[in-house]
């Protein structure tokens, strides 16, 4: 599920790549962290949408009082919304804190090397959008990794900066945001996307009727799934709202998704539209994330720079970290080419349209609970290593959520030349430029005709049917 709590995501992942031992000539010498916030209370949006499916299932029940039927769970009668009463949401919660605070902690003592240095803003600029979620799990961080070196309190904490640009104009962390014809784009595709739930839906519809005896409408199922993965991620409930897409009996399924659970066939519905709108769906999607990019090489040839030039350590910078959101974690790791197999990589290189994710019984690569869960994470970590007693090469390793990956552009290893890093992976993308991406004034030749798209989901979810 997109939104799975970071560490369960973590022990999840299927993750069999087996990660480059590393020289031991070969030292640390600069952090790049691109972080999406902790876990997070159902936005202003959810509470809302979770308080009117309170209301309607009460209709239905009523609807079914007289019938002797003994298979309606018990939950569901008088059931309220557990954030009912809460008109404000969307802020950091206690879990999402511990989440960046322990992260922070596992940062530093990962690498020592990086963070022996005391605090200075310019040695550990940190960065946030001005969210409050954002910034929060910037501060919950940040008291990881200072704790212990500072005077306040018990844990003898010490004040640090974090910095944000206006929401108006952050076209580093909020990009997105910020991208006119992003907007323009993610608006002309909402009619196909929501053809394209609607025969998975009225599938599942059935036989969650079918099997509860309640007369649920489309729109029932999906808020019923809004609330299984609020109640999974935020209360670590599986037995309610879950479990009406869990029957112990699947023999009610039939048609096309008779061979699928129906918590696996949601997640891949949640996944397509991830893919589509903020993933390889579409290039504009992770291209509006050049700025990003940039500011990621240029913080890595700045600390060859530092190197080359015999800087004392900790003179110059060694970690650039970011805290930001979903929308800017899944196109970044897409602008790194993350997971993607070499032929894939090939495609995005000659401006070609990927498949979208397979469905389910079949594995697929990209996971939106994987690649974006709360405080997912990319750390690009860049490395010297001494060639001879003169010179050093250099090499940068991805960590996705503290785990090496491999990058599809450099042979699907972890560890790469930063100069093939440069070449292969990023200047392709820094080729482009934000402003003419998001100009509304600028024709996007990448940008896909609604009914052309719907077109492409339609023969690959359904080639059947399309046939």
């Amino acid at each position: 599920m997109v939104g799975k709590v970071y560490h369960i995501a973590k022990e999840s992942s299927e993750n069999l790549f087996v990660s480059s031992n590393i020289p031991d000539q070969c030292k640390p010498i600069h952090l790049n962290l691109v972080a999406r916030h902790g876990t997070r209370a159902p936005t202003k949006k959810k509470l809302k949408e979770l308080d009117a499916l309170a209301t309607r299932l009460a209709v239905l029940l009523e609807n079914v009082k007289e019938q002797s039927s003994t298979v309606t769970p018990a939950w569901l009668k008088g059931w309220k919304s557990p954030w009912t009463g809460k008109h404000k949401g969307g802020e950091l919660i206690t879990e999402g804190e511990t989440e960046l605070y322990e992260l922070g902690i596992r940062t530093r003592e990962r690498f020592p090397e990086l963070f022996i240095e005391d605090y200075h803003p310019d040695t550990y600029p940190i960065k946030a959008t001005q969210v409050s979620r954002a910034s929060a799990s910037a501060v919950a961080f940040g008291m990881g990794l200072f704790s212990g070196r500072g005077n306040l309190g018990q844990g003898r904490h010490r004040a640090f900066a974090v910095a944000s640009e206006s929401r108006a104009s952050d076209i580093m962390l909020r990009f997105h945001d910020c991208c006119q014809n992003y907007k323009a784009f993610r608006k002309s595709q909402e009619p196909s996307l929501d053809k394209l739930k609607e025969p998975i839906l009225n599938e599942i519809t059935q036989g969650l009727v079918s099997r509860w005896g309640l007369n649920f409408t489309r729109r029932d199922v999906s808020s019923l799934w809004v609330l299984c993965k609020q109640e999974a991620s935020l209360l670590n409930t599986t037995d309610q709202a879950c479990a009406l897409f869990s029957p112990s009996e699947p023999a009610w399924l039939h048609g096309v998704i008779r061979e699928f659970t129906i918590v696996g066939l949601m997640e891949w519905t949640d996944d397509l539209e991830v893919f589509i709108l903020k993933g390889y769906g579409n290039s504009l999607n992770y291209r509006m994330g050049v700025p990003l990019l940039e500011d990621v090489i240029q913080s890595m040839e700045q600390a060859i720079k530092a190197k080359e030039d015999g800087l004392v350590h900790g003179s110059y910078e060694l970690a650039r970290l970011r805290f930001a959101h979903a929308e800017t974690l899944l196109p970044f790791s897409c602008l790194i080419g993350l997971f993607l197999d070499g032929s894939e990589f090939e495609q995005i290189l000659n401006e070609q349209p990927l498949n979208l994710p397979v469905k389910p019984p079949e594995k697929r690569i990209w996971r939106g609970s994987t690649v974006a869960p709360f405080a997912g994470n990319n750390m690009l970590v860049l490395y010297s290593c001494q060639s001879n007693n003169t010179s050093s090469d250099y090499f940068v390793q991805v960590l996705h959520n503290e785990r090496p990956i491999p990058m599809a552009g450099c042979k699907n290893s972890d560890f790469c030349p930063f100069d093939l890093f440069k070449e292969r992976i990023a200047a392709p993308h820094l080729k482009h430029n934000y402003t003419s991406l998001c100009s509304m004034e600028t024709e996007q030749a990448e940008q896909i005709d609604p009914t052309t798209m719907f077109s492409r989901i339609l023969s690959w979810v359904f080639p059947t049917i399309a046939g």
